[in-house]
């Protein structure tokens, strides 16, 4: 069979949605992608379709959540900021992991967008293995180019399990850091945590600041991403192999 000619933007979408509803298939004749979305009326027609042509049809492998959720876990390691890494850290322990990482990046843009590029890297890094391995020749490289695998960070020490929620645990580390303001700078902190109770996290940080998947400069990087309820740390004998 001749070199494919892939639609590359498609193909990135299909590895990137992680949907037990939904597969995508590679077409290696015209390099478009064909998905199949459980309980659409044409969806049988399309899995006949690809068990009638197992030589035209290729199944794209997605990244599974966990392995986005190590993604996660390799950025915040390489985060050079100690406080903000130790926020993300207490933010990716436990369900909702995805969410309140995204949530904690919102005041940091710089960081936001490094994930972004961090994270598309890794993703064009699984699409390129994935070719590699499938043995499938295209007839013109991507337009993000050759990517090298680079050395993994060193782990950061994981916040220690102690029953708290992560909001409790912040709320913990507050009160710790007032102990430690100097008596003379209590009425001016009171004064401006009246201030965050009065007006709010989300108003702070600006209430018509777009959504993530809805940013011009990183839509395309984000709205195909798991979701709070796809993504979750690993199970613990998971994560010791």
């Amino acid at each position: 069979m001749p070199p494919a000619t892939i639609n590359w933007s498609d193909l990135e979408i299909a590895f990137e949605r992680n949907s037990p509803e939904q597969e995508s298939f590679l077409d290696l004749e015209n390099g478009d992608l064909l998905s199949i979305v459980e309980g659409e009326p044409d969806a049988a027609a399309r899995r006949a379709r690809v068990a009638n042509n197992p030589d035209r049809y290729v199944r794209v492998d997605p990244a599974s959540s966990r392995e986005q959720y190590r993604w996660m876990e390799r950025f915040v390691n390489s985060v050079q900021d100690q406080a903000l890494r130790e926020r993300l850290l207490v933010a990716i322990d436990g369900k909702g992991a995805f969410r309140r990482f995204k949530d904690v990046l919102l005041a940091f843009p710089a960081e936001r967008e490094r994930w972004f590029a961090h994270r598309s890297e890794l993703l064009h890094l699984h699409i390129q293995t994935w070719l590699e391995h499938m043995k499938i020749e295209v007839a013109s490289p991507p337009p993000w180019g050759q990517v090298t695998a680079h050395e993994e960070t060193a782990e950061m020490p994981r916040p220690l399990h102690t029953g708290e929620a992560p909001g409790e645990i912040l709320r913990r580390q507050a009160r710790d850091l007032l102990d430690e303001i100097p008596a003379s700078e209590l009425p001016t902190a009171l004064v401006f945590l009246q201030f965050l109770r009065e007006r709010g996290a989300a108003l702070l940080l600006g209430s018509n600041a777009p959504e993530p998947d809805s940013e011009p400069s990183s839509a395309d990087q984000d709205s195909h991403g798991p979701t709070d309820e796809d993504l979750e740390p690993p199970e613990k004998d998971a994560a010791a192999e």
